[in-house]
């Protein structure tokens, strides 16, 4: 617990991201401190459709106890992922015994990917912990017969589906494993105690769910509309195409799932500087630690556990053959702990098995220890994302002269949210450039506009955004370089 708290929290405010989606979520959370609540959440990236508004106000008491700091929401994510490991410890200590858990603990602790998203501020980032603790309830809930602990479950399944919607996948494999848990403990199917259990969950659901079903039953079920669009492939995604087949789906989401996580496989777009030799004994070993850790998997007794981590296993992987879209790596955030807590099994399963083994356990253990600390983020220089955009937008104000001003950002897939988010604890927003038909006397167009340019060469005269088109025609007054950026002051062009 002490080595992951230093991995996540040592000097996070110097790597963390914040970007445009960051600062619009700090935007969003200053206002709702100030008084303007929401029902609605992020935008997603995939669609023009949003997500529950939960992951605001879980980061909103952070954001006011440091002071309106940005780091404040990214170290929320750090304990949350934090607790995650202790989770992990636990779970793992109780299906597998000590020294699975410790393995397991241990390489989930310093796993690269698992840090970086838990060392930044974002809504999918804390899905990890509330897998874990739903797949854990519904196990509990199971053994026990206990309908407040099913009605725990569906109402954190609700809070999951407000982080991201990739959490169906999670609440189908609780659905089938309520009917296969009840079945293998009472040896019949009991369609009532079944539907019983299913309705206390559904009530859970809808509890926790609640914030998001709120807006939607206010303005017409507008993101539900578009969600089932999405999904049925009305809309268009425009990002990187990939062969969407099912079976490459299933089987590149099986290897990343152990790849990504435990081995720290390199990403698809850094393959090529990997030697090829290193690249294929790096696969093989992938795939052995995938045989193994299966293999003990189904060796387990415990028939409630088994088939518990085989559904999270097998049905997880699979519901990815019915996505047709890229796979991202945190699309795997209802997975994280999964890959850890069987390959724990596995070597600690090795390790009883025979002494000779045992040789083989620890050098696989102390291997994957050494392989994951080369990928811990502070091993490389700090981005200083935070510090840089605030020193940025510190200019920008000095430059206004305390005289109102329009605002405007060059960037390629970034967004001002950032930026505007110092402009916001200064008290000095910018004034935005309404249309001719809303403002047909132009009076939101002052007489400066303060541009930001993030290309290392920028042309902003006659730039086509519409907040240097709605400014009108213009001149260069000044421009300066600021940390990693241009910074421009345009003026109203004048033919004196």
């Amino acid at each position: 617990m002490l080595v992951a708290s230093f991995i996540r929290l040592y000097r996070i405010d110097e790597y963390m991201t914040f970007l445009g989606d960051e600062g619009r979520d700090a935007i969003i959370v200053y206002d709702i401190l100030h008084g303007d609540f929401t029902l609605l959440g992020p935008r997603s990236s995939a669609a023009d459709f949003y997500y529950g508004p939960i992951y605001f106000y879980f980061i909103a008491p952070f954001l006011w106890l440091f002071n309106f700091n940005p780091v404040g929401p990214s170290v929320m994510v750090a304990m949350l992922g934090i607790a995650t490991v202790f989770l992990v410890y636990k779970i793992g200590k109780e299906f597998f015994g000590t020294g699975a858990a410790l393995v397991a603990a241990s390489l989930y602790t310093i796993s690269p990917l698992v840090v970086a998203y838990a060392r930044s501020s974002w809504n999918p980032n804390p899905l990890p912990f509330f897998s874990l603790l739903i797949i854990y309830l519904v196990y509990k809930a199971v053994v026990h017969s206990s309908w407040q602990l099913f009605l725990a479950v569906g109402f954190f399944l609700g809070i999951a589906f407000q982080l991201q919607y990739i959490s169906m996948f999670l609440a189908i494999i609780v659905c089938v494993y309520i009917a296969l848990g009840i079945y293998v403990k009472e040896k019949n199917i009991s369609l009532l105690k079944i539907s019983r259990w299913y309705l206390t969950v559904l009530t859970g659901f809808l509890i926790g769910f609640s914030p998001f079903l709120g807006f939607e039953v206010l303005h017409g079920f507008p993101n539900t509309q578009t969600i089932i669009n999405f999904l049925l492939g009305r809309i268009p995604d425009n990002r990187v195409i990939v062969n969407f087949s099912p079976i490459n789906q299933v089987t590149d989401a099986a290897f990343r799932l152990f790849a990504r996580l435990v081995w720290y496989f390199p990403p698809l777009e850094q393959l090529e500087r990997v030697n090829g030799l290193v690249l294929k004994l790096w696969q093989i070993g992938v795939v052995g630690i995938m045989v193994i850790s299966t293999y003990t998997l189904i060796k387990i007794k415990n028939k409630l556990q088994l088939f518990l981590l085989a559904l999270w296993l097998f049905l997880g992987i699979g519901l990815f053959g019915f996505y047709r879209k890229v796979i991202y790596d945190y699309y795997f955030g209802f997975m994280f702990p999964l890959p850890f807590l069987l390959v724990g099994n596995a070597l600690s399963s090795l390790w009883r098995y025979h002494r000779i083994l045992r040789f083989f356990v620890a050098g696989l253990f102390f291997f994957l220890i050494i392989i994951n600390l080369q990928g811990i983020p502070f091993r490389s220089s700090p981005n200083r994302q935070l510090e840089q955009v605030k020193r940025i937008s510190e200019f920008v104000l000095k430059k206004t002269e305390n005289k109102q001003y329009n605002f405007a950002l060059i960037t390629n897939g970034n967004s001002d949210h950032a930026y505007r988010y110092f402009f916001k604890l200064d008290g000095k927003d910018p004034i935005t450039i309404e249309t001719k038909e809303k403002d047909p006397q132009r009076k939101t167009v002052t007489n400066q506009l303060l541009i930001i340019c993030e290309y290392p060469s920028c042309e902003p005269l006659g730039h086509p955004i519409w907040e240097i088109a709605g400014f009108g025609r213009a001149e260069i007054a000044a421009q300066w370089d600021v940390s990693v950026v241009k910074v421009y002051k345009l003026i109203h062009y004048s033919d004196d």
